[in-house]
């Protein structure tokens, strides 16, 4: 995590949203490709820059992560 990001967040006293929604495996790069088609579903972490944070089996995985490093996730459909 960025630390300057950090320290906002804990000037704030509020959790930073990030966004988490399906990816698809074909528009996933080359060198990740191969290990998450025998992952099933992919969920992608995403900043409010849309900067990919983090890609994760499955969407409850998704929304844990986010939560254990204290930030707030939404879904987008």
């Amino acid at each position: 995590m960025d630390t300057k990001f950090a320290e906002q967040i804990m000037e704030d006293g509020e959790r930073p949203i990030v966004y988490v929604r399906k990816v698809e495996v074909k528009d996933l790069p080359d060198e990740v490709r191969d290990q998450a088609q025998a992952a099933g579903d992919i969920y992608a972490v995403h900043n409010d820059e849309g900067e990919r944070l983090a890609l994760v089996q499955g969407r409850e995985l998704a929304f844990v992560l986010a939560r254990q490093h204290d930030m707030a996730p939404v879904p987008v459909h």
